[in-house]
């Protein structure tokens, strides 16, 4: 394991935002939904997340989640995604959202 700094750690901007919308996203490698989620001050963004396992469109629509938002966008198939949802793999390898205990304005950083 590699070690960072306090400084390295702080650039990284792991914020709260709120799932807005969840869409099917057939055009994906991989079973993936494209997600909508509000980052407050940061502002409405555009994901794809492969979570089709363990949630469904329904499910995901007010879940807070924790997303990486200083990454440079990236595309995938035919989707341009503007931040990283971030999760943990089960003992299937399928993911399992970071979210909060509690309601915390979108766009809180992780401290």
């Amino acid at each position: 394991m590699d070690t960072i700094t306090w400084h390295d750690f702080e650039k990284v901007e792991l914020r709260v935002g709120t799932i807005l919308e969840a869409i099917d996203f057939p055009e994906a490698r991989k079973p993936a939904f494209k997600v909508r989620a509000d980052f407050g001050p940061f502002g409405i963004k555009w994901s794809s997340a492969q979570i089709t396992k363990h949630y469904t469109k329904e499910q995901l629509v007010g879940r807070q989640i924790v997303g990486v938002i200083n990454f440079p966008k990236k595309q995938i198939a035919t989707f341009m995604s503007e931040f990283l949802v971030t999760g943990f793999a089960d003992e299937n390898g399928d993911i399992v959202l970071t979210v909060v205990e509690h309601q915390v304005p979108n766009g809180s950083k992780l401290i």
